[in-house]
């Protein structure tokens, strides 16, 4: 299975951070690229700033021929259609696409033409990803741990689970 996670905390041209989101889907339905399902909304505190704008997130599932180093390099150039910049770490962004599973491996390249990390190394903190992958596929396991999707969000601490809202 591969999931891409989907978020935005700044508005775009193609409007709010939920719009933008719907738009960005249109680039992840073509011939290279099929979504299977979509998740839910939620919004979140964006991290670590919690006075910066909240995000707003979604999963999708896909189905691709493209390797990892393919497909990130192709989300690089959506991103770049959102007009993300990459100025400052943790940055307010129109547009922020991860991926979070590529069939379950796990995957580091860091070379001068790519830096990639699947899964993201903090992807079992995050309730904004988690949630939304459990909507996608209820049995799904971490390939960082193994662990279930279940014990993961049970693993969130009380204030995390607390700051996040379905829309």
């Amino acid at each position: 299975m591969i999931l891409l996670s989907l978020g935005s905390n700044l508005p775009s041209k193609f409007g709010d951070s939920k719009n933008t989101i719907l738009k960005c889907y249109e680039f992840f339905n073509n011939n290279d690229i099929k979504i299977l399902k979509k998740s839910s909304f939620y919004e979140t505190f964006a991290i670590p700033n919690k006075l910066d704008p909240k995000f707003v997130n979604s999963v999708i599932s896909v189905e691709t021929r493209f390797s990892p180093e393919e497909l990130i390099k192709y989300i690089l150039k959506v991103e770049e259609k959102f007009d993300r910049k990459r100025e400052q770490i943790n940055a307010p962004r129109t547009c922020d696409i991860d991926i979070v599973d590529f069939n379950s491996e796990i995957i580091n390249i860091f070379n001068k033409n790519i830096s990639l990390e699947i899964p993201h190394p903090r992807l079992e903190q995050r309730s904004f990803v988690l949630y939304p992958i459990r909507e996608i596929d209820k049995n799904w396991k971490s390939p960082l741990s193994g662990k279930k999707i279940d014990q993961l969000i049970e693993n969130l601490d009380a204030e995390t689970k607390k700051n996040i809202t379905i829309i």
